[in-house]
């Protein structure tokens, strides 16, 4: 058989497929990080943390690998703290939609006659995670640009949408008065929390309430430190509220230093109904409005009818708020929302959603706990393993493109801006992070030396995680240096 004949292409040509594979195979071994351990770097930083590894689970697994390339403890059931909020918004997008909105509309039984609105107002919300001061002042002003004046009977405040709970702001950390401490709302408005302005004028401290906030009188007690700025520095203010004839009086205690220069923080002394009251009258007097009766909660009638609607930012939009500033309010508030799918929003209703949503995508979490969905809990709990599965799930998603933009770019934006400046992971890793005292996390994705994408989940549990920041790190830069 001469090499004219077409046999002999034919054999040569199966002869070399065997070939072939085994050198695309080798190209596609070399191109791929293959560890059976972590790497060098990450176990040092763990011993320089003396961080044990048995308290440690990491998973590294290319987006277009059945495989991982690396898997410690992938299967122990751990506290994911922040983390936690990937499985939240991955549903939130995939069952909802990133289009979703939330509508937060007022309503009235009567029609306005000469400028008066017989009748109480309601205002209904629908869970929304970012209704803001500016939101509602939009709200009440469109109420004005339709002729109403004055409002004869009462504002009537509906959170019906979620179903009544109990709360309690200490119970996580003892800090209540630290805005991510906030319960859920129905209608949540301005994250249930006071801005604050601290600086100092002519070496005084000085605390200015930026926040209108009707019948509340502010009395600034703050002492003044001489020294460098306190890390601490926020556990420093205090404030208590004190009843005050017809008024509250707003005590700002506590020391802030002369160094700290000018700060903002957001801290939340009063209830959501206190809160709310204060909002609403002082916008709606500063925009001239009048009204005859007082704030309170309540329910809207079926009669009533809808005068004017905000709509908010879509879904998409909210979950970057989410994800890149791990808002645990916002995530508490979305975590509901999938839990209101005909009755008001519950927390069971939510998990078991989520759970059944699991199911239909083949991903089955038998040690899945879900608390808050914010995973600032201290009982949710979940492998890094199927934390990883839900990563690459999410990557196979339509919705892919907005699950991965919601995440915090390492060295450019959101709770990774100032890490890995400069670094091989600079740029290349989108990457939520969780923090709890004992729990230090981070999962996401890192973009190769050869632009190949893997997901990695890396918790720690134990006692001396904070120390651990240098070792997630360390993956971080090592995966993204990786040809």
């Amino acid at each position: 058989m001469g090499a004219s004949d077409p046999h002999f292409f034919v054999c040569r040509t199966m002869l070399a497929r065997p070939f072939i594979l085994l050198l695309s195979l080798l190209a596609l071994t070399a191109s791929t990080p293959t560890f059976a351990q972590l790497p060098p770097p990450v176990v040092r930083a763990l011993q320089a943390a003396q961080i044990p590894l048995d308290k440690v689970a990491v998973i590294v697994q290319p987006v277009d690998s059945a495989t991982p390339t690396l898997a410690h403890n992938a299967e122990m059931v751990m506290n994911p703290a922040s983390v936690m909020k990937l499985l939240t918004t991955y549903a939130a997008l995939n069952l909802l939609g990133p289009a979703h909105t939330w509508q937060t509309t007022i309503l009235a039984e009567q029609p306005v006659e000469r400028g008066t609105l017989p009748g109480n107002l309601y205002l209904k919300g629908s869970g929304d995670p970012r209704f803001t001061v500016e939101h509602l002042w939009l709200l009440l002003r469109q109420l004005r640009t339709r002729g109403v004046d004055r409002i004869a009977g009462d504002i009537v405040l509906d959170r019906s949408v979620f179903a009544s709970m109990t709360f309690d702001p200490a119970a996580f950390d003892n800090k209540p008065l630290r805005a991510y401490n906030v319960g859920p709302n129905g209608l949540l408005i301005d994250f249930q929390a006071l801005r604050f302005t601290l600086l100092t004028t002519d070496g005084q401290a000085r605390a200015w309430l930026e926040s209108p906030s009707a019948g509340l009188i502010v009395d600034d007690r703050l002492q003044t430190l001489n020294g460098p700025c306190p890390g601490d520095w926020r556990d420093r203010i205090a404030l208590a509220l004190i009843p005050d004839g017809s008024s509250r009086r707003l005590e700002i205690r506590g020391s802030y230093a002369v160094q700290c220069g000018e700060r903002t923080v957001n801290l939340a002394p009063l209830s959501a109904d206190a809160h709310a009251s204060g909002l609403i009258l002082a916008l709606w007097q500063e925009l001239g409005g009048r009204i005859d009766g007082q704030v309170r909660p309540g329910q809207t009638p079926a009669t009533a009818v809808a005068l004017v609607r905000h709509e908010s930012a879509a879904l998409g939009e909210v979950v970057r708020d989410i994800n890149k500033y791990s808002n645990n309010v916002m995530a508490r508030q979305l975590f509901l929302t999938l839990g209101n799918d005909g009755a008001p929003a519950s927390n069971e209703r939510a998990t078991r959603r989520i759970i059944d949503w699991l199911r239909t995508r083949r991903l089955d979490f038998p040690e899945l706990v879900i608390d808050n969905g914010s995973g600032l809990s201290r009982s949710e709990r979940i492998s890094a393993g199927n934390m990883n599965r839900l990563l690459l799930d999410a990557w196979r998603s339509p919705v892919m493109p907005e699950f991965i933009a919601s995440l915090p770019l390492a060295g450019i934006d959101g709770t990774m801006k100032k890490r890995l400046n400069g670094d091989a992971a600079s740029g290349r890793a989108h990457i939520k992070t969780g923090t709890l005292n004992g729990v230090r996390t981070a999962a996401g994705y890192v973009l190769d030396a050869n632009g190949r994408r893997h997901a990695l989940t890396f918790f720690i549990n134990d006692p001396r995680a904070q120390a651990g920041g240098e070792a997630i790190d360390a993956l971080l830069n090592w995966l993204a240096d990786s040809r």
